[in-house]
């Protein structure tokens, strides 16, 4: 049983000092039902003109911008994000918020089509309130990436933050009454995971999307899509990162210490599973080692830091595990593996080599900062190794031949395939996973049509009677 104070109240921690940051009251089932209530309301001006919700995007993006310095230093000290990666993520967040400025009318224009009728149109309609349960990890970006075209379409938000970076999301809220946002258009819900069923089951919300775990991600559809609300989820992955025998091995080893430790570790399109040819395994190894090793973790508030802390206790705890239990089933640790300073969630960035494909750190999402290194015999049994995961949500193929690029692209069972880059979200292409990964997009047109009514309208002159039964 929870006792009265942690009922009522949750509470953020510096992962770099441990201290307590801030304390706040967990609102009330009827606060709830009030935000939603607003929300409703506000909806229904709100959707009447998208060249007032552009103008409106416009200042928010503006307004990011000018509050920049506070807002990732509000990240950095709630999940430890190195501050350079904090100012990195507000910018994104301000090109994307302006990207559906710029593009969303003409994304929610909509179509002609030709049948037996006069005239028939497809129109994209917003669908009304929707609930937005979100991570830690990017605290900013992931609540406005899909946020962005939700609101540019004609939908009004209510977010539930994670606790962990309760005040980002508050920061959010804030920066969208200062650009001058109508209230109610986007509001955080301060709560714990009681307050997103709260939410979840609210009548009001007309649709939900998560991102997060696979066992909380199936438990929130499950309780949405059992009252018959859209659900779009974004559960992670194990992302492979393809070496073939023909890659640029020093922009490949740069390209892994960039795709593996951004934000330390803690990002779903991570890469997590380093599938390495065998006759450039070793020549690939070294340079990532070198690399990795010349990383620099400290307080993440210093430009010059790298890596940050981990989240939480129990984050660094994890991932201790896992390092132990890997080398315990016969992987070796060739750099890293052990906690940093006396004080915060750090963890030195750590590589394991012969990794099999069926261990722990291979076949689960390792959310920190532990590269894997698997070798495959040639590039046929490394998309093999790729392919035998739950998760499906990006990969990474490195080679110099864009003909073989091509053809292990439409080979690996991903959402999202990168060639010679480390994986990115972009505003301009879809993003989103298959398998346990999820289901549903975010970002680009495809992001934007996720949450609308897809209404068909036909007109005739007079009455007509279509042999057809339906």
């Amino acid at each position: 049983m929870k006792s009265k104070e942690s009922a009522t109240k949750l509470k953020t921690i510096n992962p770099a000092t441990e201290e307590i940051l801030n304390e706040y009251e967990i609102i009330s089932k009827e606060q709830v039902d009030d935000t939603v209530k607003k929300a409703k309301n506000a909806f229904f001006e709100w959707k009447k003109d998208i060249d007032k919700r552009a103008e409106f995007l416009y200042a928010f993006a503006k307004e990011l911008r000018k509050n920049k310095e506070k807002l990732a230093k509000t990240a950095t000290q709630e999940m430890g994000k190195a501050i350079k990666e904090a100012r990195s993520e507000v910018e994104k967040c301000a090109w994307t918020i302006e990207y559906y400025a710029d593009h969303g009318k003409i994304f929610a224009t909509g179509e002609v089509v030709n049948t037996d009728a006069r005239k028939s149109i497809i129109t994209f309609e917003p669908l009304g309130v929707i609930a937005s349960i979100m991570p830690w990890n990017f605290p900013y970006w992931q609540g406005l990436r899909f946020a962005a075209p939700s609101l540019m379409i004609g939908n009004t938000i209510v977010l539930k933050p994670a606790s962990a970076t309760m005040q980002c999301g508050i920061e959010i809220e804030k920066t969208f009454s200062k650009a001058g946002v109508p209230q109610g258009i986007f509001q955080t819900a301060v709560g714990d995971s009681s307050i997103a069923e709260t939410l979840i089951d609210s009548n009001g919300i007309s649709a939900v999307t998560f991102t997060g775990s696979v066992p909380v991600g199936a438990k929130v559809a499950q309780r949405a899509t059992s009252q018959i609300k859209k659900t779009v989820l974004e559960l992670g992955g194990s992302d492979p990162f393809i070496v073939c025998d023909d890659a640029d091995i020093e922009k490949a080893s740069t390209g892994a210490v960039k795709g593996r430790f951004i934000n330390c570790g803690q990002s779903c399109i991570a890469s997590k599973r380093f599938i390495v040819v065998k006759n450039i395994a070793d020549e690939f190894t070294e340079k990532f080692v070198q690399k990795t090793e010349k990383l620099k973790v400290d307080d993440p508030l210093l430009d010059d830091t790298d890596l940050g802390p981990l989240v939480n206790a129990k984050a660094v705890e994890n991932i201790e595990g896992v390092v132990k239990r890997s080398i315990k089933e016969g992987a070796e640790l060739i750099t890293g593996g052990e906690r940093v300073k006396n004080r915060g969630y750090f963890y030195r960035p750590t590589i394991l080599r012969n990794v099999l494909p069926d261990m722990e750190v291979a076949q689960e999402e390792v959310f920190g900062p532990v590269a894997p290194i698997i070798m495959a015999n040639d590039e046929k049994e490394a998309i093999r190794i790729a392919n035998d995961s739950k998760f499906g949500l990006g990969a990474s193929i490195w080679t110099r031949n864009l003909e073989k690029a091509e053809r292990f692209s439409a080979m690996v069972e991903s959402g999202i395939v990168t060639v010679n880059s480390m994986v990115v979200s972009d505003p301009r292409v879809p993003f989103g996973g298959i398998k346990n990964s999820g289901f549903g997009r975010e970002l680009s047109r495809y992001g934007m049509l996720e949450f609308v009514n897809i209404k068909s309208v036909r007109f005739y002159d007079q009455l007509t009677y279509d042999h057809h039964v339906e």
